[in-house]
């Protein structure tokens, strides 16, 4: 292995059936393709679920019938297809011939790790987040337990397979300092980014028609209209979401609320049990193409994420579409949106709810700060800079590794 004087052969391992239309998935495209236009060449080695999106070639796993899991979260058939993985990764290598492994997530690096060797290829990991912490987000074990020790010592284990890792946020490059052990010089900050041609101000009245369209009868009253995008479970923070809903109507302050994303069908029967049903409306799963002309249909946009170390891309799109956001005050949040950001004093819903209503009583305040976060997200967050942050860092590791 030598250090290429051409355009690089990424492959990229990606753990999931991509794409699903969820914030991880997004990463990868983005990265993908921003790589691709600047002159790279990209394969995606992914689960036989998901769809392809142009212009990013995938190769997928042996179909296995009876999996079908597209949301996020842990499962017990992670083992055999990843194994899987493994396999579909030295079958394309043989062909594609890569100058470097990017796994995604940590069962990307168990996956990636084997044929790494054997090809002598660098190993890069792209972090987005604890996998103890998720599986004890998504309650797959109790805090404490003899699953949640042994998780733990595999990703201790799993984070120190890579040649170099790359993180979503800076919280996760001290995450994975501080609480996984990992040298400060094998990690380096990348944050996600965002398209800002593809994501930008629609016209409202397109917006609005298009996403009545897609909420079907009753039409959206003239109400302020509050959007969330994304998945939709309760370390997202959308448990915490409808309490704040439930005290905006208990103070008879006026606002519909748009939740876009999935799994729905738990949050359609909770906001019937709270009697949300005139301001609380549910779209399900929203297809990636069409995300920014919905988002442009709202007023005000709100990501209550819970994690204080994970990324929050979602709010990258909010701000290209030019929408003032509430959000908690993390380090993450502000980041991303610095001053102009929305911050709920504590995480919690009266907080939120206190936020939200603050913003909503001036109008002219809240269109001011959505343009001012859509300039910040072209100049600070744009994934073509991101696409030269990442091959840059490519370029220092096979350096490092292949002198």
């Amino acid at each position: 292995m030598t250090k290429p004087d051409r355009p690089l052969h990424i492959l990229m391992l990606a753990p999931t059936p991509y794409f699903s239309d969820r914030g991880c998935h997004v990463r990868i495209y983005e990265e993908a393709r921003a790589l691709l236009a600047l002159g790279h060449q990209v394969r995606i080695v992914a689960y036989h679920l998901g769809r392809d999106l142009p212009p990013v070639p995938v190769d997928r796993t042996l179909a296995v019938p009876w999996y079908r899991k597209q949301g996020a979260g842990p499962s017990w058939h992670k083992p055999y297809l990843d194994l899987l993985l493994l396999l579909t990764a030295l079958r394309v290598a043989r062909d594609f011939r890569p100058h470097l492994i990017h796994a995604h997530l940590h069962e990307g690096v168990l996956a990636g790790w084997l044929p790494a060797k054997l090809l002598r290829l660098p190993l890069l990991f792209d972090y987005q987040g604890s996998l103890t912490g998720e599986s004890l987000n998504h309650g797959f074990f109790r805090p404490g337990s003899l699953l949640h020790r042994c998780f733990g010592a595999l990703e201790r284990l799993i984070t120190r397979l890579p040649d170099h890792t790359i993180t979503s946020s800076t919280p996760g490059l001290h995450e994975l300092r501080q609480q996984w052990g990992v040298a400060a010089e094998r990690v380096t900050p990348l944050p996600d980014g965002v398209d800002t041609d593809v994501f930008r101000p629609f016209p409202r009245d397109e917006a609005r028609s298009r996403l009545t369209a897609l909420l079907g009868s009753p039409p959206l009253p003239p109400e302020p209209l509050i959007v969330y995008l994304g998945l939709l479970n309760s370390y997202q923070g959308i448990d915490l979401l409808l309490e704040a809903a439930l005290l905006l109507k208990q103070r008879s302050i006026p606002f519909q609320l748009v939740l876009m994303g999935f799994p729905d069908e738990a949050y359609r029967l909770r906001v019937e049990e709270l009697g949300l049903d005139s301001q609380v409306r549910l779209t399900g799963r929203i297809d990636y193409a069409e995300a920014a002309l919905l988002l442009s249909a709202g007023d005000l946009a709100v990501s209550p994420k819970l994690s204080v170390t994970e990324a929050n891309g979602k709010l990258l799109n909010y701000m290209a579409c030019g929408l003032a956001t509430v959000c908690f005050d993390t380090q993450v949040n502000r980041e991303l949106l610095g001053e102009d950001g929305c911050y709920a004093a504590t995480i919690s819903a009266a907080a939120l709810a206190d936020r939200l209503a603050a913003a909503l009583a001036d109008p002219a305040a809240l269109r001011e700060t959505g343009q001012r976060l859509r300039q910040r997200a072209i100049e600070q967050h744009a994934w073509s800079r991101r696409g030269q942050q990442l091959a840059a860092c490519y370029q220092k590791l096979l350096t490092a590794v292949f002198p």
